[in-house]
């Protein structure tokens, strides 16, 4: 089985296991464009350990790998590690802008606290 094939849906999971706003979605593929992103890679979302509260996102683009799930979200192809996943499942990322800075938010279910800068958490 590829890892394309991998994305069969989950019994039981009506909504994607991770998800884009609409408004994060464009600002994603705004930045593929801007950068010159080929349109075979994704972007992929990462928890790495870190960060005041023990885990942190990370997001780049990159391509499919053995062993990831990929996922579409208004257009978007978004790429997770298993092990990313366990950290992610439920989660939808919104693009938020502000007085303190324009960024991608991450609306996470499965966090028990975050850090008082947004940007790690711990599950």
């Amino acid at each position: 089985m590829s890892a394309a094939e991998s994305n069969a849906p989950v019994p039981g999971i009506d909504a994607p296991l991770v998800s884009l706003t609409e408004l994060a979605a464009t600002k994603v593929k705004e930045i593929k464009t801007a950068e010159g992103i080929d349109e075979n890679y994704g972007l992929r979302l990462r928890v790495v350990g870190g960060g005041c509260s023990g885990f942190s996102y990370d997001l780049y683009f990159d391509q499919i790998a053995e062993g990831d799930k990929s996922y579409e979200s208004h257009g978007v192809k978004l790429v997770v590690d298993q092990m990313s996943l366990m950290y992610l499942m439920g989660t939808q990322i919104d693009y938020v802008e502000g007085l303190q800075g324009a960024g991608f938010k991450f609306n996470n279910p499965n966090v028990k606290s975050t850090c008082g800068c947004g940007s790690s958490f711990s599950a």
